[in-house]
């Protein structure tokens, strides 16, 4: 498999492990020095962003991938990821469906023994 279609797959992993919760996947995926800068500007590390998977403030019911593309460098061991994604999240109080339709990117280095990790994420609400 292609150092690209590589990192694709474990892009597409991350997000089914954020759905479904599988943190020993979550743990893998980010790097311990990992930044997160949110859509609505807040910030979180490693450790918070997790943190918020587990209590319920960051919660998804579902995430597509629209759009997504890899580019690596530095011999194979970076690459940075883009693309847009439609996360469902709980309903609104009066019942409506909750979309968040984002455009985003992430910088994933290999490390010689955890393999590939996200090491910086970014991500920009898009107009509905």
């Amino acid at each position: 498999m292609d150092l690209e279609k590589e990192v694709e797959a474990l892009e597409r992993q991350r997000f089914e492990a954020q759905v479904s919760k599988d943190f020993t996947v979550l743990e893998k995926a980010f790097a311990d020095d990992l930044i997160y800068i949110h859509s609505n500007g807040h910030q979180h590390n490693k450790s918070e962003y997790l943190q918020s998977i587990r209590s319920g403030e960051s919660q998804y019911n579902k995430i597509d991938v629209e759009a997504l593309a890899v580019r690596t460098y530095n011999d194979g061991k970076t690459a940075v990821v883009n693309g847009t994604v439609l996360i469902t999240l709980a309903n609104l109080p009066d019942g409506t469906p909750n979309l968040t339709h984002l455009k985003y990117v992430t910088v994933q280095v290999k490390d010689s023994e955890k393999g590939w990790q996200v090491v910086l994420w970014q991500s920009q609400k898009q107009a509905s």
